[in-house]
Order: C-alpha cells, then sequence, then structure tokens
C-alpha cells in the first residue's frame, strides 16, 4: 500500500491529522490496532438512554476551542459539571464549597526553587503548618485523582506550569458523550478519501528522510504500507513499551533526545468503574440533600470520588481512583472492582443494602491493562522539563508525532490537546511534502 502520509493510531489525534491532511488532497492511510475509533476515547451502550457510558474521556477542560467546533458540526451542546460536593468526613456526608482544584494553586511556589522536586517534596513542607495544611492534602488528592499521577514522581513544577498556563480547569461534558463527536470525525476522514486499517497493530516504523516503511499485522495477514511521512499518535506507555508482540520497533531507533524525553512523561493510572442503579436512588435520601449533588469524595475509600451526571438526571454514577489508589486496585478482578465501588457508594449514605438493591449493572476498564494504551493519560516527572516539547518534534521532516503528551500549552491529557497536536502534526507533515500531493 502507498500513501503519502501513513497515520499511527486512530483516536482524537489520529483522527484529526487525518481529516486535516485528507483536505489538503494528500493520500492518507490510518493504522489502528483497536476494531474501533476513539483511542482512549470509549463510549459504550447504556441502560438508559439520557447519557453514555464512556469508560475513557469524559470532560471537556477549559475553552477546547477544536473540541467545541467539533461539537457544533454535530450540533451537540455541552453541559456545564457544576453540582455541589460533598466530602464524607467523620463518617458524615458535609457540603463543601472548597474547589479542590483551585488548591493546585499551591504549586505556583515551586517556580521559586532553585530545583524542581516532586511532589511529594514539595507538599510535604506544609505538614506541620496550621495554616496550609489542609490547601497543601487537598493539592495533593488533585494530583493523585484530577492528573492520575504519584506524588512521589510528579513534577511539581511541571503542575505550577500547567496552573499558569491560562488553561480553564473547569469542566463540561458533551451532551450525550463524544461518540457522535467521533463518529463525524471518522465520516469526515471517509469522505476525504482516507483509507483506514482498522484491527491493524504495527509492528516496525522503518524510515528515512523522506521515506516510511510500516509493517504491521491485521487479524488475516501481514500489512505492508510505504508513505513519503508518517504522523505518530501512539500513547507515551506504546512508545515506551518494548519486549513482546505489541511493541512497536523504530529503525532506526529514535534520537536519544527522543528517548530521553519518553523517560520524562509518565503515563497516569486510572480505575474507572460505571455502576447503573435503576433509579437516582441517592437523590431522594435525607429529604432531597443530595439531589443537585455532582462529586462525591471520600479520601479513606479504595475509589476517592464518584460523580454523577448532573444537571442531566441519570441513574449512572461514576467511581474512580487515580494514581496510587489505582495501583492499589491493579490485582482485582473485573467484578471485585465493580462490587468494591457499589459498597463504598452506598457507605457514603450509610445505606449499603439499598445501593445493592437499587444496582442494575457495573462496567469496568483499567486503561494500564490496556496494551495499545498502557495508561490513562500523561504527566510529566520530576526534572521533565521540556519533555512535552522534544517528544512532539518532527524528526527529519519524516517523523512527526502528536497526541496529548505532546501538548505544550496546558492541555496535556485532555481530548483537546490531542486534537490540538494532531492538526499541527497535520500542518507540519503538509508543509514538508507541499499542500498538493505529487502527481
Amino acid at each position: 500500500m502507498d500513501a503519502d502520509v501513513v497515520v499511527i493510531g486512530a483516536g482524537a489525534a489520529g483522527l484529526a491529522a487525518a481529516r486535516s491532511l485528507a483536505a489538503r488532497s494528500l493520500r492518507v492511510i490510518i493504522v489502528e490496532a483497536r476494531d474501533r475509533v476513539g483511542g482512549r476515547v470509549w463510549w459504550q451502550p447504556s441502560p438508559q438512554r439520557s447519557v453514555a457510558t464512556e469508560l475513557g474521556a469524559e470532560f471537556i477542560h477549559g475553552e477546547a476551542p477544536e473540541t467545541m467546533a467539533l461539537l457544533r458540526a454535530v450540533e451537540t451542546a455541552t453541559v456545564d459539571t457544576d453540582g455541589e460536593s460533598w466530602m464524607l468526613r467523620d463518617g458524615r456526608l458535609q457540603r463543601t464549597d472548597n474547589d479542590f482544584i483551585e488548591s493546585a494553586g499551591i504549586f505556583v511556589k515551586t517556580l521559586d526553587l532553585p530545583a524542581d522536586e516532586s511532589v511529594d517534596r514539595f507538599l510535604r513542607r506544609f505538614e506541620d503548618d496550621e495554616k496550609m495544611r489542609d490547601t497543601a492534602q487537598a493539592a495533593r488528592a488533585f494530583v493523585e485523582g484530577f492528573e492520575a499521577a504519584d506524588p512521589a514522581i510528579a513534577s511539581a513544577q511541571a503542575i505550577a506550569k500547567e496552573w499558569q498556563s491560562g488553561v480553564d480547569f473547569a469542566s463540561a461534558r458533551p451532551l450525550g458523550g463524544y461518540g457522535p463527536m467521533f463518529e463525524y470525525l471518522r465520516n469526515e476522514c471517509v469522505a476525504g478519501g482516507v483509507r483506514s486499517l482498522l484491527s491493524t497493530v504495527v509492528r516496525q516504523i522503518s524510515w528515512r528522510r523522506g521515506s516510511v516503511d510500516v509493517t504491521a499485522q491485521s487479524r488475516d495477514a501481514a500489512v505492508s504500507i510505504h508513505a513519503r511521512a508518517a504522523v505518530v499518535t501512539l500513547p507515551v506507555g506504546v512508545l515506551r513499551h518494548a519486549g513482546d508482540e505489541t511493541a512497536v520497533a523504530f529503525d532506526p531507533e529514535m534520537p536519544a533526545s527522543k528517548r530521553d524525553a519518553l523517560r520524562y512523561i509518565e503515563m497516569g493510572q486510572v480505575v474507572k468503574v460505571a455502576l447503573w442503579f435503576r433509579t437516582a436512588f441517592w437523590e431522594r435520601l435525607s429529604e432531597g440533600r443530595y439531589r443537585d449533588a455532582g462529586f462525591f469524595r471520600s479520601a479513606g475509600q479504595p475509589f476517592a470520588v464518584y460523580w454523577t451526571q448532573f444537571p442531566v438526571r441519570s441513574g449512572l454514577i461514576v467511581a474512580w481512583a487515580g494514581g496510587p489508589k489505582a495501583i492499589a486496585l491493579g490485582d482485582r478482578a473485573p467484578d471485585d472492582l465493580i462490587q468494591t465501588a457499589l459498597d463504598g457508594f452506598g457507605a457514603l449514605f450509610d445505606e449499603s443494602k439499598l445501593a445493592r438493591a437499587e444496582f442494575q449493572e457495573g462496567v469496568v476498564h483499567e486503561w494500564d491493562r490496556d496494551p495499545f494504551a498502557r495508561g490513562a493519560y500523561s504527566y510529566v516527572a520530576v526534572e521533565g522539563g521540556d519533555a512535552r516539547e522534544v517528544l512532539g518534534a518532527p524528526l527529519e521532516d519524516t517523523l512527526f508525532f502528536a497526541g496529548e503528551a505532546t501538548s505544550t500549552d496546558g492541555q496535556g491529557g485532555t481530548v483537546n490537546g490531542a486534537l490540538e497536536t494532531g492538526e499541527r502534526a497535520a500542518r507540519e507533515a503538509a508543509a514538508a511534502l507541499g499542500t498538493e500531493r505529487e502527481r
């Protein structure tokens, strides 16, 4: 198979890159290991049609211009996640107005330090400070939950720079989930003439200036693709992986600068469980006390946070464990994880029996066990510095890199960061090849 550009991966970055390249009249082949598009965005049918079951990305962060443009194209609205927050303290749920995301501002202090240090080391400074202790604890919860990061590894300065980037951490959801947007992207690629190879696992990328040969394996046969350039959108966990049939080899191997960058970008660990109940029973408890709840938090539980779909009212609750809590759950079977999440949610209200009676079904996905993801989304390790920039830099005007891990404007770990970098890599590749393909 011949193409001008081969795109590796049909997640947000890959689809965005393929669509943009095809719009420039370039011949494009996109190769995806899974039997579906979307990558780490993955939706499933729900028992109730009011919302989708999102096992991957679910939220929109900040202004997200690329995401919003696509949602407008499919005439899908967004819904702000502005429900009440409740915290389990001393065995009782208490309303809290303290947004734990705001606590991340504490990391700005690290920019005055002579050297970067881990989140854990930095926050230990405040253990004996009564005025700052609660903020520091909330900041740790932010890093573990929102960033899905290990505080012992995560760079405090990287989080500070993310905070200062101006990207708003406020969240919304696409009404009806991300599915329609990704179906639209896929259809746009088809209309543009992009050839898609699903269930096709890339084994090797051989390259030299102006030439790329990709060796892959479909369900039935070996596949060979020749192109003038490649856009690589593989997650960091996959790029770093070696030693079995899911590893991707580069020939020649990537330069030391890229390998060093990969060493300083980690993949966050996440266990996400969707719990479906026959009714939103929590809305009826305590005379409707939790009717407008958006988030329930409990630091002492295996799942530190549960969220509703408010303001959309449905029987769906999402249980979330990130960072060290996700690692601690890593050896449990899916049924065990569902039961643990169910028991924990019922325990919030001291209504375990009612929760079990109302329970309908559960589904779980662990992204670190997914061989084509090997983690949920990226974060920068101590002394990572410009690792994201280095990872995203082109090689010899032939290999171009995209994906949320290459986002340099504070949108790492987000769908919009992936879309944005996919379009950026497409522009770079088109500039190297010329806007119109050679006839």
